[in-house]
């Protein structure tokens, strides 16, 4: 049964019956804020001989162009933006509204992370991507990028993650103890780290085709991004996704300025790069959320140990008295200038971020473990020492 105001009632059978051809398995999905087509529509689906209600209210879309340029911001510019319409009706439109097609089956999708010890995004990233990804590859070493000695910090908490355990593909990358006075560019120990990963990836059995996932464990692609890139075919071979930032939790959103992690369709060429790698971006595709930590200690390790360490100027800077003032602030824990690519974009970003008490649009386990997580939302701000 089809019901619309504006296209005819055998129009839209076609419509369904071209889904239903395709042998797609449904489920009860919201409509209300759905892009269709400029119609309004309720549509009762029978697939596999079994019904499902797909309920449509106001599902209108604006016409919009597919590819917009954006030449300015705080990111690299010449950027070409993908708008993310991935919010799904039902399979198969946001592909279509992206001028791709939609697969008989999904892409396999590995996601690779090296990792330091960012135990609580760990945790919030494969809760909300475990449903879509194959495997999660993840590297870790027992030395920091600065070559300082650190535990296993995965390997001894891998109990925690029981939930994604046969999926999940470790390995451990020996590193170098850094010797007194040396100045070995840390940049260089994190390339190395890099370059391990994709051996790790070809032993966890990712294959040509399969959609990989290049980013650092704080850089989280939403759901709805990996599930349009893993149905669509057509997908460009590189995708730079657009990042909300945040800063030391979702209290302080800081902007859109977030696009090195990067989705792949996995071909022999493909590396594990952490830079820029094609001019176009997927906008609007998932959460970055720099030191956003539960406990000082753990903001004290990152400040030392990433591959900026440099920025640690002074001593005091590493106080967890100034640490904890700074993070409810939201001001920078380096006492450095905002780092844009123009003087309007400085100047806008100087000073603290503002707070934000939304608490709309950010990872769903989150919300739906707001007491375990409260420290990531707006009002919790305080930490303790750890």
């Amino acid at each position: 049964m089809v019901r619309t105001n504006e296209l005819s009632a055998s129009a839209c059978h076609t419509f369904v019956a071209t889904e239903i051809e395709l042998n797609l398995e449904l489920r009860r999905l919201d409509l209300s804020e759905c892009l269709l087509n400029k119609f309004m529509v309720d549509l009762w689906f029978f697939t596999h001989d079994t019904p499902r209600v797909l309920e449509g209210k106001n599902c209108i879309v604006q016409p919009s162009e597919l590819l917009c340029i954006r030449n300015s911001g705080p990111r690299p510019s010449s950027f070409v933006d993908f708008p993310s319409r991935s919010r799904e009706c039902f399979y198969g439109l946001p592909c279509r509204l992206h001028g791709w097609s939609l697969r008989s089956e999904p892409r396999r999708v590995f996601d690779g992370i090296i990792f330091s010890n960012e135990l609580d995004l760990l945790e919030i990233r494969w809760k909300e991507l475990h449903p879509y990804v194959t495997k999660f590859v993840i590297l870790e070493a027992n030395t920091t990028f600065t070559g300082i000695p650190k535990p296993l910090y995965f390997a001894e908490n891998r109990g925690r993650y029981a939930f994604a355990e046969n999926k999940i593909f470790h390995g451990v990358f020996p590193g170098r103890i850094a010797s007194y006075g040396s100045h070995e560019d840390p940049f260089k120990l994190e390339a190395e780290h890099r370059i391990a990963m994709n051996g790790l990836l070809r032993r966890a059995g990712i294959s040509v085709g399969d959609l990989l996932i290049i980013s650092d464990t704080d850089e989280i692609p939403s759901p709805h991004t990996v599930k349009l890139l893993q149905w669509c075919d057509g997908v460009p071979p590189v995708l730079h996704l657009e990042l909300r930032h945040y800063m030391y939790s979702f209290e302080f959103p800081v902007d859109y300025s977030s696009w090195r992690a990067t989705i792949h369709i996995y071909s022999q060429w493909t590396q594990y790069r952490h830079s820029r790698q094609t001019d176009l971006i997927l906008s609007d595709a998932g959460w970055h959320c720099s030191f956003c930590f539960r406990y000082l200690k753990e903001f004290v390790f990152k400040m030392t140990a990433y591959s900026h360490a440099d920025r640690v100027r002074h001593k005091d800077f590493l106080k967890y008295s100034r640490i904890q003032n700074l993070i409810c602030r939201g001001d920078d824990l380096f006492d450095m200038l905002p780092e844009e690519y123009s003087f309007k974009d400085l100047i806008k970003k100087m000073g603290p971020i503002p707070r934000s008490a939304s608490a709309v649009h950010i990872p769903a386990y989150l919300i739906e473990n707001a007491e375990k997580f409260k420290f990531l939302l707006p009002g919790g701000c305080v930490r303790s020492p750890g």
